[in-house]
């Protein structure tokens, strides 16, 4: 249990056993479910956590209370790694109203079949006020950030935004690592696809006097939170946050790995602020789309196969694309020994994507590096650098 502020409690947990949130995103480091208590008049718990620290969190909930019970549990978001514990909940403390929108009990109807909550239904509405005692509390919905049902919730007493899913990192809270690149990783693994409704809940919270921001996953951010909340604007209106490259490839024999790590030491070479390189199918696929969106430049080197691109190369773009990869510049190294298709299919590939250069230099290897290949790579760095 961690105070937030004089009235304001931390209540979650750290899940250290965890290999893989989502079953696909590799946490080395944890992953942290919290909640929050604000002690007033009335109290309200913010969220439950997920099902397996069930006991932890009741006892860190007890232990907030006292002797004491809750007036309200407001649920912000669904995902069960939040909401699995509110059929605990509602047994341990069955007087309690349960707080949601609409969108909140249709998905608890879901998840919790027979659940029929009577006159412990608080359903609220955008901008909707509930009042603690001292504290006033403020609705406001952010659909499909990341799910339709999402609501933040602003204190107007203390200035804290609970911020539900937004602002939230991967690893648990007694992790020491750097805070913007597993937030950066979760962002555009997790909610990247939703740019546009992201940049709608900042212009909302942009009308607050925001002084703390409690998350449900990572730290509560009380410092600086002007370079958290600019990161959020650059991450959700796809701007580029560091000037570089990133050259992301698979490679059968290492013909193209070649190509790949060459053009790298052609652009350091050349003084390029910033030069990434990832094995696509070594390397952890969220890292790698997290760098496609961090830098401006892209660099696309795969092999021909099947008629189509390497199988590793055909997921990122997938992954590129799902999330509305825009605003950047792409080159393309391809490698065909017979029939080289890489290149068309790469740009049939990103069609529908907005604000796509392509670069003039194509690399196309045939099998092994030749002298006109590094020429090729050659006037690609000098493109990419101007």
């Amino acid at each position: 249990m961690i105070n937030v502020t004089n009235d304001i409690l931390y209540i979650g947990v750290n899940d250290h056993d965890l290999d893989l949130f989502e079953g696909q995103y590799i946490v080395p480091n944890g992953m942290a479910y919290n909640s929050y208590v604000v002690l007033d008049e009335k109290i309200a718990v913010f969220d439950t956590v997920d099902k397996s620290f069930t006991d932890e969190w009741l006892t860190n909930l007890r232990e907030a209370l006292g002797s004491r019970k809750p007036d309200y549990l407001i649920v912000q978001h669904m995902e069960p790694d939040h909401s699995a514990n509110i059929m605990s909940f509602i047994s341990e403390f069955p007087d309690t109203v349960i707080v949601g929108n609409a969108k909140t009990f249709a998905m608890m109807s879901g998840f919790f079949e027979g659940l029929d909550l009577g006159d412990r239904k608080l359903e609220v509405k955008d901008g909707d006020t509930l009042s603690l005692g001292q504290h006033e509390l403020t609705f406001v919905f952010a659909p499909m950030v990341h799910w339709p049902e999402v609501m933040l919730t602003y204190d107007k007493t203390d200035k804290v935004l609970f911020s539900a899913d937004a602002f939230g990192k991967f690893g648990a809270l007694d992790a020491d690592e750097d805070w913007a690149c597993e937030a950066r990783r979760y962002y555009f693994g997790i909610v990247g696809k939703y740019g546009m409704q992201v940049q709608a809940v900042l212009k909302k919270a942009a009308a607050l006097d925001i002084q703390i921001i409690c998350p449900l996953h990572g730290p509560v951010l009380k410092e600086d939170l002007g370079y958290y909340l600019g990161l959020y604007n650059t991450w959700s209106s796809y701007g580029v946050e560091s000037e570089g490259v990133f050259i992301a490839y698979t490679s059968v024999y290492g013909n193209t790995k070649k190509a790949a790590e060459l053009l790298a030491e052609k652009l350091t070479a050349l003084g390029c602020p910033k030069v990434a390189i990832s094995d696509l199918a070594r390397e952890d696929m969220a890292e790698a789309v997290e760098d496609a969106f961090r830098y401006g430049k892209l660099v696309l080197a795969t092999t021909t196969y099947n008629a189509d691109i390497f199988p590793f190369m055909k997921h990122f773009i997938g992954d590129l694309t799902e999330r509305n990869y825009q605003n950047r510049t792409i080159g393309i190294i391809e490698n065909g020994s017979w029939a080289p298709m890489a290149a068309k299919v790469i740009k049939g590939m990103f069609e529908k994507s907005k604000n796509i250069t392509w670069l003039d230099t194509t690399v196309t290897i045939k099998s092994g590096l030749k002298s006109e290949n590094i020429s090729q790579l050659d006037a690609m760095a000098q493109e990419l650098m101007k």
